[in-house]
């Protein structure tokens, strides 16, 4: 609908299916927007899996589309839905034949597959650097390296024959809605993830798709023609199919609509900052965005050393960000810990970290914490220099080192951008660990706003009732979400913590190589 009469609906009561995928667990909720009303409530919850065919770790398509069939029928049970919304992470997708087949699982970013050396001694993250350097692939897209970045995972599916003439590429938020409609679309803010956009003019980069077809080969050529014209949030993808009709209980036709399907993007829709206030954004949960919304890209060599990156936002807006490791660490020291303690859980462990005293700072990012495994503690303990049987000091540690480099990122984000930040909005579930908040507080000298938790859910079910959503109506969906969710403040410590003093030991005006 335009955006004219989208507030009209909404007042009027407006019930949209949220799906949201997360890296670890996914949800489909119910989210209600009335006049001056807003609440999402979760029907289905369920566990995200990958599992190594081939030698490769993919994620279970099977069990995914499994669990959304029952999400969508429980959220048809509490009534009537007038749209469908699906958000996701970023960078990963599936491969789509010309005759619409999903050709298999698609590969989690985790796989490590693209640094992976070849016969001839090359990766596809070297073929490609050898055809563009990083630094002028970073000048057109503005995109942080990520080894798993989509440019880089093309190449390598392209040079290992998993692609053919007249292949596409779906993001992963895509290829639910192609399963629910069949329609093949591309989301503008899932597709700033992959290394192929112009955060500029919001469209491919011509010359990092030639690059990447340099790289990979002639078989890469057509793989992202559909993606010349990214949907904005708001855009509707297409109408639920017979077939997904059946076999959900939807209404034939109930639309799919584009949200901010980069799960971030939706997150940051419903971050319940003032209009006009200096704030900056930190999505918690198994990864940790920091960064700032701005208005135009930040495409600098200083941004580009701190490995800062430009996705694309709600309302033309520019997600300026640091993509930091997030609760990942912590969750795969707890998945070990119940090996021996099968009662432990996750309260517990922050109550035993919170009785320590301030634990060792060590480099949260280190590439040895990407891949999954029950040796994390053992890792973590030989960063940071302690016994891994101490499972409350090396979670305490964690914590602290979390709380670190957020301080870094955010002030390091400042200063490239040139914004100040008054206060630090934390959303999504890290919003509900009560010390990494204080922490956090500590940490940056600033105050933190916590909430609210399912911040990615209410963006995303907000953007399908605001469609077409532009800065006055972004203002109005935050203005609700401070008004009806619940949120706790927490003020920095008067004792100076001593993840400030590391933040503010660097020299943030040249970044950091990564």
């Amino acid at each position: 609908m335009p955006a004219s009469t989208a507030s009209s609906a909404s007042s009027a009561g407006f019930r949209a299916a949220a799906i949201d995928l997360g890296a670890s667990s996914g949800r489909v909720s119910v989210v209600e927007i009335g006049d001056g009303s807003l609440e999402a409530n979760c029907v289905h919850r369920f566990a995200i899996r990958t599992q190594r065919r081939g030698g490769r770790l993919l994620w279970d398509m099977t069990a995914i589309y499994d669990e959304l069939e029952t999400g969508l029928r429980a959220a048809v049970a509490t009534g009537a839905i007038d749209s469908v919304g699906v958000d996701a992470w970023g960078c990963d997708y599936g491969l789509v034949t010309p005759a619409g087949a999903v050709k298999g699982w698609p590969a989690c970013y985790r796989d490590g597959r693209t640094t992976a050396v070849d016969a001839g001694g090359l990766s596809a993250v070297t073929r490609v650097g050898d055809v563009i350097g990083s630094d002028r692939l970073y000048g057109v897209t503005g995109t942080q390296f990520q080894p798993f970045n989509t440019i880089y995972q093309l190449v390598d599916d392209a040079l290992h024959g998993r692609v053919r003439r007249g292949d596409v590429a779906l993001m992963m938020p895509d290829l639910v809605a192609f399963w629910l409609t069949g329609a093949r679309a591309a989301e503008v803010t899932n597709l700033s993830t992959t290394g192929l956009l112009d955060p500029s003019t919001r469209h491919l980069a011509s010359e990092a798709v030639a690059a990447m077809q340099s790289a990979g080969g002639d078989l890469l050529t057509g793989v992202t023609d559909h993606w010349r014209e990214p949907l904005n949030p708001g855009d509707v993808i297409g109408g639920v199919t017979d077939e997904m009709a059946g076999r959900t209980g939807l209404t034939p036709g109930t639309p799919v609509v584009a949200v901010a399907s980069h799960d971030t993007a939706s997150a940051v829709a419903a971050v319940p900052a003032a209009d006009g206030a200096n704030w900056a954004y930190l999505s918690s949960g198994t990864w940790s965005l920091v960064g700032l919304e701005l208005d135009a890209p930040v495409m600098t060599e200083a941004g580009r050393a701190a490995n800062f990156t430009n996705e694309a936002g709600v309302a033309g807006r520019v997600r300026y960000l640091r993509n930091i490791a997030g609760l990942w660490v912590l969750g795969e020291c707890l998945r070990a810990w119940r090996r021996t303690d099968r009662g432990l859980s996750l309260a517990q462990l922050l109550d035993e970290a919170a009785g320590q005293p301030s634990g060792a700072v060590f480099d949260i990012d280190d590439p040895k914490f990407l891949p999954p495994g029950l040796d994390m503690p053992q890792r973590v303990a030989a960063l940071a220099g302690v016994g891994d049987g101490q499972r409350a000091v090396l979670a305490r540690s964690i914590l602290d080192s979390l709380a670190s480099a957020y301080a870094v990122a955010l002030k390091r984000a400042s200063t490239l951008s040139g914004r100040p930040v008054d206060v630090v909005h934390i959303v999504g579930g890290g919003s509900r660990n009560a010390l990494l908040c204080q922490l956090t507080a500590d940490a940056t000298g600033l105050p933190v706003v916590a909430g609210p938790d399912e911040a990615t859910t209410l963006g995303n079910g907000m953007v399908q009732a605001w469609r077409g959503a532009d800065a006055l109506l972004l203002a109005k969906m935050r203005a609700l979400v401070a008004r009806t969710q619940p949120l706790v403040r927490y003020e920095p410590s008067s004792l100076r913590h001593p993840a400030r003093s590391v933040a503010e030991s660097q020299d943030l005006s040249k970044g950091t190589t990564t």
